[in-house]
């Protein structure tokens, strides 16, 4: 059983070194892309404070499917270009929204988010497999150490299941 801890007291960039190596650990020896998913969805959800919601959306004909999370139950489809998460997939680009409120297209799921932050998940041939998406109850919660942190963990998962 994996039982990693995290201080949240730590300076953004050590807690983030810790989480991806805990991430490492925690997919080690496994590809399957729903079960690496819903531990990494629940390692950040437990492991990263002020969060409401944490998984994914994968690209599936064209659009993007809600896959593993942790939190409220959650919108199904996303089309691309749409919202937070169908711009990340859009732009293959870090989306990070200081309120949500004031993102046009901003697709809400959960009202009590105020915060989001999605990064696009690509693999090694440049496919684009979906996006990792975080959102917090808190406004201005994520920033760019966030994105830096946030991209390197992302990048551990679509190392996993890209083999």
């Amino acid at each position: 059983m994996f039982e990693g801890t995290i201080s949240s007291n730590l300076p953004k960039p050590a807690f983030y070194a810790e989480l991806e190596q805990q991430a490492r650990t925690l997919l080690a020896g496994e590809a399957n892309q729903v079960a690496n998913a819903a531990n990494f969805a629940a390692l950040l959800y437990h492991a990263m404070p002020q969060l409401n919601w944490a998984g994914f959306y994968f690209l599936v004909d064209g659009e993007l499917i809600v896959g593993p999370f942790q939190g409220k139950p959650a919108c199904v489809r996303i089309a691309i270009g749409r919202g937070v998460c169908g711009t990340a997939a859009a732009t293959r680009q870090t989306q990070v929204v200081a309120d949500v409120h004031a993102f046009a297209d901003h697709i809400a799921c959960d009202a009590a988010s105020q915060s989001e932050i999605v990064i696009p998940l690509v693999a090694r041939n440049g496919d684009l497999l979906g996006v990792l998406d975080l959102d917090s109850p808190v406004l201005a919660r994520f920033n760019e150490e966030d994105r830096q942190g946030l991209e390197a963990v992302a990048k551990v998962f679509v190392e996993s299941i890209d083999r």
